[in-house]
């Protein structure tokens, strides 16, 4: 998931000017300049759009026109954003579409794009009263000019949320979505330079010396069958090393204990591995989709591996469980405690990123001293059946 900033409350007025109302006073002179550009330019562009619809390029002018509405009002956020403290989030981008017409109508129909027009349309009358009122007020009111200016500021703020802000829910979700699949992607690219690197240092220099020794064997074969024999007894016990490490790298992509058996006899595999005894309970009426299986077992199979190399714990547990609509995973363990998100080289951080690409949740209590109590949620997907006749 994305994080979300929240807006900075501002300071109690006061008849001392501070740091707050100074920068209110700014935004509120800076009103009437830019109200005047974002009205010319909203009348401009959109009687220019809309007079000139029954020609050819009426429409698309108007399309542009909204186009750059937005990064006017872009513009205005950050300015919210700099001297009042709002912070809005920023809508997500269009859609790019498969041709001029189809962008031309994701254009027109634009709801953050005519909602900046609108702002910019219906500033100018509030920008003239903001400027007047405040320069007034610090010429002759400036006894009360903190209070005048938190007021005027405050309708600002609610102009800005109300028609700057992405459309609705479901707008900012799906900049939290965007968000998250760049976080798949680079995750997924992670994982395949690392299955390559393990495959060229480890399997793959294991092979190439084995054939080489298998060459040399071959070419003693008849001068010297002793020697020739050791090292194919050599080459023998380099077979067993690297298939046992093409095991393990299969393990790492997707074990076949967890295809065959599901989450409670690949759990219970992977903490046999672990340096102290791990309790496993897995209470599951069904399998969920293979994806969040997948998930699961290596959020467990990762928090595992840090109990043994960080926590010095004397044991540990793992509990998984349905909820409703969510699958929920919980490690806890006896250690010393002290595991953060925000760092020390335990894999937090990663894993809270993956489950939060699939809208899950990770959640570390983790206090010194201990005890750390890892909870994760993910969606529940229900498992899609194997297809007629599908090769297993």
């Amino acid at each position: 998931m994305s994080d979300q900033r929240t807006d900075t409350p501002p300071p109690p007025a006061r008849l001392a000017y501070g740091r707050h109302t100074w920068k209110e006073v700014a935004h509120l002179l800076a009103d009437l300049p830019c109200a005047l550009a974002g009205f010319l330019y909203s009348v401009v562009t959109v009687a220019l759009g809309v007079g000139l619809a029954v020609t050819v390029i009426g429409l698309p002018l108007l399309a542009l026109g909204l186009s750059g509405a937005r990064g006017m009002a872009r513009a205005e956020r950050a300015r919210a954003r700099g001297l009042l403290g709002v912070h809005v989030d920023n809508p997500s981008r269009l859609p790019r579409g498969d041709g001029f017409f189809s962008w031309l109508w994701s254009q027109l129909k634009d709801p953050v794009g005519w909602r900046s027009q609108l702002y910019g349309f219906i500033r100018l009358p509030w920008g003239v009263v903001t400027f007047t009122v405040t320069l007034v007020s610090l010429l002759v009111l400036w006894p009360v000019l903190p209070f005048v200016v938190r007021g005027l500021a405050n309708v600002d703020r609610a102009m800005v949320r109300g028609l700057l802000s992405p459309s609705d829910e479901l707008e900012r979700r799906i900049a939290e979505l965007e968000s998250d699949r760049g976080v798949v992607v680079d995750t997924a690219a992670a994982d395949l330079r690392r299955i390559e690197r393990d495959l060229h240092d480890g399997a793959q220099a294991r092979l190439v010396a084995l054939a080489m020794g298998l060459g040399l064997a071959k070419e003693k074969l008849l001068d010297d069958p002793e020697a020739a024999a050791a090292m194919v007894d050599e080459a023998h016990g380099e077979v067993k090393l690297a298939l046992q490490e093409l095991r393990d790298l299969a393990r790492g992509i997707h074990p076949a204990v967890l295809t065959d058996r599901g989450l409670d006899a690949a759990l219970s595999a992977v903490s046999a591995r672990c340096t102290v005894p791990v309790k496993v309970s897995v209470d599951l009426a069904e399998r969920p989709a293979e994806a969040i299986e997948g998930i699961a077992y290596f959020t467990v199979s990762e928090l595992l591996q840090n109990v043994s190399k960080h926590a010095r714990a004397r044991s540990a547990s793992v509990e998984v469980w349905r909820a409703k609509d969510r699958l929920m995973l919980q490690v806890r363990d006896d250690g010393v405690g002290g595991a953060r998100l925000d760092g020390g080289g335990t894999g937090m951080a990663g894993l809270a990123e993956r489950l939060g690409a699939v809208d899950g949740v990770f959640v570390v209590d983790s206090p010194a001293g201990g005890p750390t109590v890892v909870t994760a949620e993910l969606p529940w997907r229900d498992r899609t059946p194997p297809a007629a006749g599908a090769r297993r």
